[in-house]
């Protein structure tokens, strides 16, 4: 199944109103349908409503209850599948204001309890220094000040020791000469104090020795509700659990790759010197 970006996340009303469609057709009440499913009956109603996305799991037992024909549970199931992911292309971003993204971020974080990051080429905000985060967007033109100042702000939540982290970085991610090398001394001597945070798991992986799969992308895990995936135009957040389900599995395959606790602090020690050198 291909998508096109702009119909990425703009189907949930489709959906809501085709599925409230269906089973009004076939004549039974949002109760009955909730039975046939094992659903509450305000589910459905928040469903029919736009009001939640369902999974593709939740459609299909909706359209297995409402007997659906087979060429329309496909175009059902494709709906269900974009209304489940959404892009977020970078220069609507830039239009609508960086510190929007990051106040979207800030929402994540505020509803979530554990967090997987995996971080393939660059150092995230929550773990940055000052100066990694402002020539993180530097080349966004205008007035950064803002989206600067959100992305520092939400650097508290690591302190939030109800919260759990796992932060992966590859070695390219800790190692990319994005600043100065004094500056980049400054940024992994961050990443050495934040890895000794009681409720903060942070592992790096060498780039050495065997590695079983190559990574594509950076990608964060938020519970098991939320996967975003980071590309070079922008960011899909997928919210379907097959999706996350698929980037868990791979999150477990870098961690058994990464040095974490004092084997991990050790050989960000080394880079530090060697950027210090």
């Amino acid at each position: 199944m291909t998508f096109e970006p702009e119909e990425l996340g703009q189907s949930r009303a489709d959906l809501a109103e085709t599925l409230k469609t269906l089973r009004k057709r076939v004549g039974i009440n949002q109760t009955r349908l909730a039975q046939r499913c094992n659903m509450s009956q305000t589910k459905i109603s928040n469903i029919e409503g736009a009001k939640i996305t369902p999974s593709l799991v939740d459609v299909e037992l909706i359209l297995r209850a409402l007997n659906a024909p087979s060429d329309l549970v496909s175009r059902i199931v494709a709906l269900a599948q974009m209304a489940n992911i959404e892009w977020q292309d970078v220069w609507s971003q830039r239009r609508t204001g960086l510190e929007k993204k990051q106040n979207e971020l800030a929402g994540f974080e505020r509803s979530s309890t554990e967090f997987r990051y995996f971080l393939l080429s660059m150092v995230t905000g929550l773990l940055a220094t000052p100066e990694y985060v402002r020539a993180s967007l530097a080349r966004n033109l205008g007035d950064n000040s803002k989206a600067i100042a959100k992305k520092l702000e939400r650097q508290s939540v690591l302190y939030d020791t109800s919260k759990r982290f796992t932060f992966i970085l590859t070695e390219q991610a800790v190692r990319w000469p994005f600043l100065p090398a004094s500056a980049m001394a400054m940024q992994v001597d961050r990443l050495i104090s934040i890895s000794q945070l009681p409720n903060i798991r942070l592992g790096v992986i060498p780039l050495e020795g065997h590695l079983p799969t190559a990574p594509l992308n950076t990608f964060t895990v938020y519970d098991s509700r939320i996967a975003t995936v980071e590309t070079q135009t922008g960011a899909m957040v997928f919210r379907d659990r097959r999706d996350i389900s698929a980037y868990l599995e791979e999150f477990t395959v870098y961690e058994r790759c990464a040095l974490f606790e004092e084997e991990g602090r050790e050989r960000l020690s080394e880079w530090a010197r060697q950027f210090r050198s």
